[in-house]
């Protein structure tokens, strides 16, 4: 399955965010997803993910509260809704499939969509 990312852009701080990932040639239905983000000068890391079904969710403890991971596995479709937007969160946000189970390794997801760049910025 090959993952793309899209939906990112310049927003003001305390703003909000869709991300969105399309997944083609195959079914997401099979995988776990999460999103994770890569600042510059830093290692890329968890933000959240999504289990098979969408009956689990989990968040890095920075984006608890403000960022909600969602899908339709109809549409191949994985959702990264952003709310109360922090300059902090400032990165390239990729989003990543897996079938080792729901985790914020990143090592555990074996598919990867190219990123897109969100700006946080007045």
């Amino acid at each position: 399955v090959q993952l793309q990312a899209s939906g990112g852009g310049l927003v003001q701080p305390g703003g909000s965010l869709r991300l969105s990932c399309v997944a083609s040639g195959g079914t997401i239905g099979n995988y776990d997803m999460g999103w994770f983000r890569q600042a510059p000068g830093k290692e890329r890391e968890f933000v959240g993910g999504i289990n098979w079904s969408g009956g689990s969710t989990r968040y890095a403890d920075s984006v608890k509260g403000r960022f909600t991971v969602s899908r339709d596995n109809a549409k191949n479709m994985v959702y990264l809704q952003m709310s109360t937007l922090k300059p902090e969160d400032t990165a390239v946000y990729y989003c990543a499939a897996t079938r080792n189970g729901l985790g914020s390794n990143a090592w555990l997801y074996d598919r990867w969509g190219q990123g897109t760049l969100v700006t946080v910025s007045s």
